[in-house]
């Protein structure tokens, strides 16, 4: 149970219940990560934005390596929740749930190629350090596994929105839906 009251669907009303109705015909479902800001509706409104443009918006960077960013940042804070629903989502596109599994765990031991191994670098070296992210140990890293300056600020983008959601998640208590994130739509 979350630290905080949540509006349920079958008790929200108006605007929030346009939203969550939204969310369920767009994402196939409604995931606890959206109602836990059901008492403030607008800021669902614009997180999801923000998340469709970051996620799903064009980029150089695919949608697995988006979602293999957001494992690792999420593995990194050791937040379960986005771990799960991420991992789903990238295993839509891996087909391959020891890959994804050793992934969550220790990138370091997956087979990547060049540009998602230094990705996944520069994600957790953000997490953890983000004032020791500098452009000779990092940037260039990306710069030359083939990375462009826009695909350098994808992975930054989402880096940083993970980072955010997984404090929310966890500062708030948001627990892993009973089906976990299977159902949503990924493509």
């Amino acid at each position: 149970m979350a630290y905080i009251d949540v509006i349920q669907h079958a008790d929200a009303e108006g605007e929030l219940l346009d939203i969550y109705d939204n969310l369920v015909q767009t994402r196939g479902k409604l995931a606890e990560v959206h109602k836990i800001q059901s008492l403030h509706p607008q800021s669902i409104v614009h997180h999801m934005d923000f998340y469709m443009t970051i996620m799903f918006g064009k980029s150089p960077l695919k949608r697995y390596q988006r979602e293999m960013i957001a494992v690792v940042v999420s593995a990194t804070n050791q937040c379960p929740y986005c771990v799960t629903h991420h991992g789903d989502a990238l295993m839509h596109f891996w087909k391959d749930q020891d890959k994804v599994e050793r992934l969550a765990e220790d990138f370091h031991f997956v087979n990547l190629n060049e540009s998602d191994a230094a990705l996944c670098n520069y994600a957790q070296q953000l997490t953890k350090r983000p004032n020791k992210v500098d452009e000779s140990n990092h940037i260039e890293s990306l710069k030359k596994a083939g990375c462009s300056d826009r695909a350098i600020l994808d992975a930054a983008l989402v880096t940083s929105y993970f980072n955010f959601v997984n404090r929310m998640v966890l500062g708030l208590g948001v627990h892993l839906e009973a089906e976990g994130g299977a159902g949503y739509n990924y493509d």
